[in-house]
């Protein structure tokens, strides 16, 4: 074989190791690659006790209880067909609040409920996360204007 050859097959090896290591990668990271979970897709999706997710729905009203003594909060975030119940310890951000949109990120326990890390919320009176809303209309739940950016 001449050298040339040689190198046209090395070159063609190195790129078929390549696109397969991609490719591995790429299924692999599949699910993380998703923004959020509504609560309806995790009750579907067999997601295991301790996995990081992020849950994102709206603060369902009449649910947050704040522990007496600590920061511990408990919630509950529904795309209004299912809800999941959250518990979160920290400071909340500051339009926290029932009935508007949230992402916590964390893990989901054993018993089902979510632990969040974090809580992020709207930033004004009219946004709503472009990925809660598309949740919401895809559950049939949406009420709202178009989302603004």
């Amino acid at each position: 074989m001449t050298p040339k050859r040689r190198r046209f097959v090395l070159l063609l090896a190195a790129l078929g190791i390549l696109s397969l290591a991609t490719v591995l990668a790429l299924t692999a990271l599949r699910d993380n690659v998703v923004f959020f979970y509504s609560p309806t897709e995790i009750q579907a999706k067999a997601i295991r006790p301790g996995q990081r997710i992020r849950v994102g729905g709206l603060v369902e009203e009449g649910s947050v209880a704040r522990a007496s003594g600590n920061a511990t909060l408990s919630f509950r975030i529904t795309d209004l067909t299912e809800s999941v119940a959250v518990v979160y310890e920290g400071i909340l951000p500051d339009l926290f609040r029932e009935g508007q949109g949230v992402v916590a990120e964390g893990a989901l326990q054993a018993d089902g409920v979510f632990r969040a890390a974090r809580v992020l919320a709207k930033h004004d009176e009219t946004y709503m996360p472009p990925e809660v809303a598309a949740a919401l209309k895809k559950s049939g739940q949406w009420r709202g204007a178009a989302p603004t950016q």
